[in-house]
């Protein structure tokens, strides 16, 4: 498309919305890599895994909120290009959060539009999604020429938003800056879920469900494919269409190729969502789930879920209540055929992936094993309903009075123990045990891995040898 493959990107200045985040520091560092004049990273976080590194390569991290205008005007001044990623809704508990949701989403994009045209910002790269035009319906090798889905159809606020947030920015495609310096020029890229090394959303809830032992069936048939996309692909076509917004490009007039448009991006390999993450999971030592649930029944579960954390509500935000095990629009994600053809972005912006879902599977499986290397390991939830309640059962029943469901434990007692003697005696053998093993397990820790051996000792205490074989599995490696 372009002559240099800087063009655009040396001695310009850049402000990256969500730039602490996944995609947004991926970005950041690529442009810095390129001979940006100045990189900003504006996010409502003040740190992330990637904060440190950000700012070792010169990146400026402005905390603010896209929902504040002010904030908003004050990060963007001065700036020739605006790249918006901050987003909010896209899985698990946020998904239910609708009024911020739409705050975030289509509020604060309509600020990032008002304060480009205020500061005579010329380029805006909107990332988006596949969902402004999926909702549940099967789609095969689609293109851009596809309808929005209808609003009022969606069955997550993320998407809902998503789409009238794009809709907004490429109908200001084309709009005079207030200072009278030229056009203000607009595109939106439409990625696929999303991969790589240190992702934050999809894989690390997956693989926490596997090693929970919570991954209890696939959903839909293997026939069923979707879209990926590895990260440095979608930082390149990221980075290509903000090229694709220049207006001094010879061979195009003065019309930039990308304004206005929306460009799907991908891997473009479709694959099962579960054929696809297998490698990964078990490279973990966890399996997936052989046997599938119907799409029927998969949407029934899905919306007694929905229904309980809509009741939740007041909630959501603490970190005691887990995330949800399944959302209608998951179950959409993963067990409806939606792949996109990225033959515009390539025609238009030049855009081929640069990594294959070979290499970044490998590369994501290497952060994901090391990751798990440094981390506490442990059995799966039933092993801890299992010790938990069955120990505070135990105790019930030996020590408290007869109230409540104590007499039915002690009976239950009395019937495997013979008297209530023995099962004195097996709780005060195994409160011994567990204390022992918890001792011995924060001795080994602290030579096999001591940046953990203080919650080996809880974990151990809690669960016993359950626990302990973990970390002797880990020394032994």
């Amino acid at each position: 498309m372009h002559l240099s493959e800087n063009e655009g990107i040396e001695d310009n200045t850049f402000v990256v919305t969500g730039g602490l985040g996944f995609v947004g520091s991926a970005l950041c560092f690529e442009l810095v890599r390129r001979g940006a004049r100045q990189v900003r990273a504006f996010d409502l976080r003040s740190s992330s895994p990637w904060s440190n590194l950000l700012n070792h390569k010169g990146v400026l991290c402005i905390q603010g909120d896209v929902t504040r205008k002010e904030d908003v005007e004050s990060a963007l001044r001065g700036a020739d290009c605006v790249f918006h990623l901050a987003s909010f809704g896209m899985s698990g508990k946020e998904m239910l959060q609708f009024g911020r949701v739409d705050n975030v989403n289509i509020n604060g994009t309509c600020h990032v539009l008002d304060a480009c045209l205020l500061h005579g910002i010329k380029r805006l790269v909107y990332v988006s999604t596949c969902n402004v035009v999926f909702g549940g319906k099967e789609i095969i090798n689609g293109n851009e020429t596809l309808p929005y889905f209808p609003i009022d159809d969606h069955d997550d606020p993320y998407g809902r938003s998503k789409s009238i947030a794009e809709q907004l920015v490429l109908k200001n495609n084309g709009r005079p800056l207030k200072n009278g310096n030229g056009n203000f020029y607009t595109c939106a890229v439409r990625p696929a879920a999303i991969y790589g090394p240190g992702e934050e959303r999809h894989l690390p809830r997956i693989i926490t469900m596997a090693k929970l032992g919570l991954l209890l069936f696939r959903i839909g048939d293997h026939s069923v494919k979707s879209d990926w996309v590895y990260v440095d692909n979608l930082v390149l076509s990221l980075i290509l269409a903000s090229m694709g917004l220049l207006d001094d490009n010879p061979r195009k007039g003065k019309r930039p190729v990308a304004a206005g448009q929306a460009y799907f991006v991908s891997d473009g390999s479709p694959v099962n969502t579960f054929e696809f993450i297998q490698p990964l999971v078990r490279s973990l030592g966890y399996e997936l789930p052989k046997t599938s649930l119907a799409m029927g029944h998969a949407l029934l579960l899905a919306k007694f879920f929905w229904g309980l954390y809509t009741i939740l509500y007041p909630w959501l935000n603490r970190r005691w209540l887990p995330q949800p095990f399944l959302l209608p629009s998951e179950v959409h994600k993963v067990g409806v055929t939606h792949y996109f053809s990225y033959l515009k972005a390539k025609e238009e912006l030049g855009y081929v992936p640069m990594v294959t879902p070979r290499e970044g599977m490998a590369s994501t499986i290497s952060y994901w094993q090391e990751r798990k290397r440094k981390s506490l390991d442990g059995p799966t939830i039933y092993a801890w309903l299992f010790c938990v309640i069955g120990m505070i059962s135990l105790f019930s029943a030996v020590y408290l009075p007869d109230v409540g469901f104590v007499p039915h434990l002690r009976s239950l007692s009395l019937l495997m123990f013979r008297s209530m003697w023995c099962a004195k005696l097996v709780l005060l053998l195994s409160v011994a045990a567990h204390v022992f093993e918890a001792l011995y397990a924060w001795s080994l820790a602290k030579r096999v891995d001591p940046a953990n051996a203080n919650g080996w000792f809880w974990q151990t205490f809690a669960l016993g040898f359950f626990s302990l074989r973990f970390l002797l599995k880990k020394a032994r490696k």
